[in-house]
């Protein structure tokens, strides 16, 4: 197999999830009234002047702070750093409202377009792709039970070593990406093999804090899905396996108890039965 281990660095791939982010994704601040824009700059800024006078924070620590965001913004791992220790609030404030799978955040290595496989398939793998196979079969509906004919599942996670393809190198272009959609019953079907836990980049500014702090820079294994349907709403999530580690002390703060697998142990690896209800879109 032919890792990334070698040539993989925080700022390649906090670069790599920049540009990304930058192409995919719109600003949306022209589009947000000052007041709004006011309010919320206002607020974290309070909130960052009651640090400091609470704690009594000093100039060098004033000074260390600021040399750490411009290091931040140097290695590119903004997205990493919001997508970390920020998104998982901004999930669970913008999906309260669900009655169906709330989710989890989206992480910085999605990346959309990626190949289509139908009801039932595998995503690209390497021949020598290392892991235990798994066969993940699901089903989507609505909220009213019905099935959602033609639903998309996009499905990516990290190879053995805790690499995206796209965001390291030497991983073929969509390596272990792939989108599937639903047959007339909603079901589907996806054949891939078990992730593992990893740690996020530790060699930039991101992984100063980690160690600064003292803190562990572990993520537990997780598969990530987007699953949408016309006249429904997006779900992202991250679903998660039993017994590994860090379930309870996500660096990413991630993990809910709904998004649990239960997977059973069958000839030649593992299977998964978990299926998603999606929220009608509101009108």
């Amino acid at each position: 197999m032919t890792t990334a281990h070698d040539s993989a660095t925080a700022a390649a791939s906090g670069a790599s999830a920049t540009e990304r982010f930058k192409s995919d994704k719109p600003s949306g601040v022209s589009d947000t009234p000052p007041e709004r824009v006011s309010l919320l700059a206002r607020s974290v800024l309070d909130a960052v002047h009651s640090t400091i006078r609470e704690h009594k924070v000093t100039y060098d620590e004033f000074n260390a702070l600021k040399a750490w965001l411009i290091s931040v913004g140097e290695d590119g791992e903004w997205p990493l750093f919001l997508d970390v220790w920020v998104e998982h609030v901004v999930e669970d404030v913008a999906t309260e409202h669900r009655e169906g799978n709330k989710g989890t955040i989206e992480g910085p290595y999605y990346v959309p377009d990626a190949p289509e496989q139908g009801a039932s398939g595998s995503v690209p793998i390497r021949d020598d792709e290392p892991g235990t196979p798994l066969t993940w079969k699901g089903r989507v509906t609505s909220t009213d039970g019905s099935a959602l004919a033609g639903a998309k599942v996009e499905l990516w996670h990290a190879d053995a070593d805790g690499y995206y393809s796209q965001f390291a190198p030497g991983i073929p272009e969509w390596n272990l990406r792939a989108s599937f959609t639903a047959d007339a019953d909603g079901n589907f079907e996806i054949r891939t093999v078990r992730p593992a836990p990893y740690q996020i980049p530790t060699d930039g500014a991101c992984g100063k804090l980690i160690a600064a702090a003292g803190w562990h820079a572990w993520r537990p294994a997780h598969l990530h899905v987007k699953v949408s349907a016309p006249g429904h709403e997006q779900l992202t999530a991250q679903l998660y396996f039993p017994g590994d580690a860090h379930n309870d002390d996500d660096i990413a703060s991630a993990v809910k108890p709904e998004l649990m697998l239960d997977p059973k142990r069958v000839d030649g690896g593992e299977a998964i039965d978990y299926g998603f209800v999606l929220d009608p879109a509101a009108t």
